[in-house]
């Protein structure tokens, strides 16, 4: 009688015993990628998947995820569930997810099939290709949790046509195509460990426990029906970054070069997810600040690094300043986003004065100094009868393409600028590390596709803002003011009529 296989048996049966050499072309033509960035790798079954994940296992697992949240959906969409809650402000953060992270979780559904199918170890092949169904899986489920706020709500619609034009979703967008021009182990590094470690635990942790606190059921179900499969990508990245060092030392530098640069990039996408923990949630869990001290210092600093430390790996460049920066990024972003409120597809508003309360506890050294001052003035602005919006077009980091608004480390009155001139061209950066990331690849980089330079080029729509909010697709109703717009107006009526029940 044939004896059982246990888990790791039947993992490496369908995994390494389902490979194959090939013999009717060459090996580097079949996989001709995974070379030319200079990793070496020399025993592909040293991969280990600590999951062991097979294919049927797989299904069944995610299967039984999906009819708990679709139960949860068909019920909230029922009772009308968008009623109850915090209030309709909320929803504008929901807005930029859709807009700014769906699209993502579908460009790295692609490119991990793609590395499904050039990458020659058959255990990272498998591993892949499980990530690429899981990000397919979190598209739809995203899609689909929010699509019933598309009812009621403005803002929701035509994500796909935003995201690839939008001036503010070019920061999530230049990231991931940063990430798929590159070779197979920087996009694995870059998704793997920037992505997953730093956006996730930032976002699906501390922004999903302030969905479940506004009463955004829909949001909160889905963030815990893909956290389990955020845990395997985290342990995924790890994976990848000690299969690569334990390889070969020459390994070493390439790595350390990577973790450098996408750190980087991944702090000043996550920029966006501070203003949206800080300003968009009407019921507060946790500041920015706080999530950054939890989820990056104590869990990454004091924790990932030092165990990468035995290889070599130093704590990326820029790190010193992410620290400095937790006490301001949040209010620098929030600020920007609401004087060009009018370009963008989601409502902006003044925060109250209890609000600004919590954010003068939370940042005691900055908050009342620094940014209280600015809100004050824009509400003496609203309490004569008008709205301060930045009519002027911003200059844009090259690199990150953030518009240039973060201040020097160690002074928050003082805009940060940096320069550097590459074949007589001179090229604009937010920070050292964007030029340092800039310094590494120009060719890249010059190529960057930046919305203010295409407006004033007149490849989006027209020279004026009608045309330019056309093309974006952004209607009428879905930018602006939050107080007096559409969604307020609703909100208000809704509820006064729910009162007199």
């Amino acid at each position: 009688m044939a004896k059982k296989l246990g888990l790791r048996e039947t993992y490496a049966a369908m995994t390494r015993g389902v490979n194959w050499t090939p013999s009717y072309v060459k090996e580097e033509e079949a996989f001709p990628y995974h070379q030319f960035e200079g990793i070496k790798i020399h025993d592909w079954d040293k991969w280990e998947d600590p999951f062991r994940m097979t294919v049927d296992n797989y299904w069944k697992y995610q299967a039984e995820k999906d009819r708990r949240l679709y139960a949860v959906l068909d019920s909230f969409s029922q009772n009308q569930g968008h009623l109850n809650i915090s209030d309709a402000r909320y929803l504008n953060a929901i807005k930029i997810f859709l807009q700014g992270v769906t699209p993502l979780e579908y460009m790295a559904h692609r490119h991990f099939m793609f590395i499904s199918r050039y990458i020659p170890g058959p255990g990272t092949r498998m591993a892949a290709l499980c990530q690429s169904i899981d990000e397919l899986r979190h598209t739809q489920i995203e899609i689909h949790s929010m699509s019933p706020y598309n009812k009621y709500y403005s803002g929701f619609h035509s994500m796909r046509q935003m995201h690839d034009r939008v001036w503010y979703l070019s920061v999530p967008k230049s990231y991931f195509d940063d990430a798929v021009t590159a070779g197979p182990f920087e996009f694995l590094t870059a998704i793997s460990f920037s992505f997953e470690y730093l956006l996730t635990n930032l976002l699906f942790v501390p922004f999903m426990s302030g969905a479940a606190y506004n009463g955004d059921l829909p949001t909160t179900t889905f963030g815990f029906s893909a956290q389990s499969d955020e845990s395997r990508h985290m342990t995924l990245g790890l994976q990848v970054i000690k299969f690569l060092l334990e390889q070969d030392e020459a390994n070493v530098p390439i790595v350390q070069r990577w973790l450098d640069k996408w750190f980087w990039r991944g702090y000043r996408l996550n920029a966006l997810v501070a203003a949206m923990m800080d300003y968009m949630l009407p019921k507060k869990v946790m500041s920015w600040k706080e999530a950054f001290e939890l989820y990056f210092e104590q869990q990454m600093l004091d924790g990932l690094f030092p165990d990468l430390a035995r290889y070599g790996i130093k704590p990326p460049m820029g790190v010193e300043q992410a620290i400095k920066e937790k006490e301001k990024i949040s209010h620098e972003v929030y600020w920007t986003l609401y004087s060009f409120g009018f370009a963008a597809a989601f409502n902006t508003w003044i925060p109250t004065a209890s609000e600004q309360d919590w954010m003068t506890q939370k940042y005691p050294e900055t908050f009342d100094k620094y940014y209280r001052p600015h809100f004050e003035k824009a509400q003496k602005i609203a309490d004569q009868g008008g709205r301060f919006f930045m009519l002027g077009l911003p200059q844009l980091c090259q690199v990150c393409q953030i518009p240039m608004l973060f201040t020097e480390p160690d002074d928050p009155g003082k805009i940060c600028f940096r320069s550097t001139t590459y074949q007589g061209e001179k090229y604009h950066f937010c920070s050292d590390g964007c030029k340092q990331i800039f310094e590494w690849e120009p060719q890249k980089y010059v190529q960057s596709w930046l919305p203010v330079h295409e407006i004033y080029k007149g490849n989006c729509g027209g020279p004026t803002v009608p045309e330019v909010l056309a093309w974006y697709g952004i209607q009428p109703g879905d930018n602006g003011e939050y107080q007096g717009s559409v969604d307020q107006q609703n909100w208000a009526n809704w509820h006064k009529d729910l009162a007199t029940v």
